[in-house]
């Protein structure tokens, strides 16, 4: 199947042939209650199985992390025994992360739109609030070792397929790319640019590398749900499920994981022609 052709797929047959489990679930708001909703499940679960919960989370859905806030404040719900993980983070041109009051910090985003908003008897410790560091890439592999693996991974899909800032690799075979663990990466144009656009500002104010956690800890979550939301991933989300597992398009690894769900929005369903308008 071409391109062309996978682009023409409709929105019930996505998934199809795949192991993966694919929800049409309304529009962005309803998706975001859902994932915390997820999330929160998951943590309620393991505490009362007397379990710890370590989950690899995005900035990118963003919406999900105040509505988790509410939930842990409202239940109350305890989160003494969760670790967060996040998957990326920027670097400055020292190799070191941005200081958090950047504009563009992920660590600083996550401080204001959840972290901050919890109440102290959530007891969501600070040593379990984790981001992958350039001067000791190791630690994510020893963080997750530590908590007994990842109980799932979450995370949304650039416009060139990346997950995470796992870019795209075309000359990287196919297991290679799968066992790249957390490192220091210089982004891609494409991403560069197409998160000055989203943002509506200069490309210059885009940092030109980061740090991310590898395909090997996403890969390794006994869970992977995946979420896309925006009108632009109409494309994304057919060659991901549709296409070859290729390190040229790194989302396309869902369809290995053993137990994959993606979450769309109702509009990507939508089928339109590729032409110009």
């Amino acid at each position: 199947m071409d391109v062309w052709e996978i682009m023409r797929i409709p929105g019930e047959a996505l998934g199809r042939g795949t192991s993966v489990e694919v929800t049409i679930d309304g529009d962005p708001e309803a998706m975001a209650v859902a994932m915390a909703e997820e999330m929160a499940g998951l943590i309620r679960t393991n505490n009362e199985a007397g379990q710890s919960t370590c989950l690899i989370v995005p900035v990118g859905p963003v919406g999900q992390y105040a509505h988790l806030a509410r939930i842990i404040a409202s239940e109350p719900l305890d989160c003494s025994r969760v670790t967060f993980i996040n998957m990326d983070e920027f670097v400055n041109d020292r190799g070191e992360l941005i200081d958090t009051d950047h504009p563009l910090s992920f660590r600083g985003f996550m401080n204001r739109v959840f972290y901050d908003r919890l109440p102290a008897s959530a007891g969501f410790r600070s040593h379990n609030r984790v981001f992958p560091d350039p001067r000791n890439p190791q630690r994510i592999r020893e963080v997750i070792e530590d908590r007994g693996g990842v109980t799932a991974c979450f995370g949304g899909i650039g416009l060139n397929g990346h997950i995470a800032f796992n870019e795209p690799r075309p000359a990287m075979g196919v297991d290679g790319f799968a066992a790249l663990g957390t490192r220091e990466v210089t982004l891609d144009p494409a991403s560069r640019a197409h998160m000055a656009v989203n943002l509506s500002c200069s490309l210059d104010l885009i940092p030109g590398r980061a740090v991310t956690v590898g395909m090997s800890e996403i890969l390794g979550a006994e869970r992977l749900h995946l979420h896309a939301n925006r009108p632009w991933q109409r494309g994304v989300v057919r060659q991901m499920l549709h296409g070859p597992v290729t390190s040229a398009f790194p989302a396309s690894y869902i369809q290995r994981h053993p137990n994959a769900q993606l979450t769309i929005a109702g509009f990507l369903a939508e089928t339109r022609e590729v032409e110009l308008q």
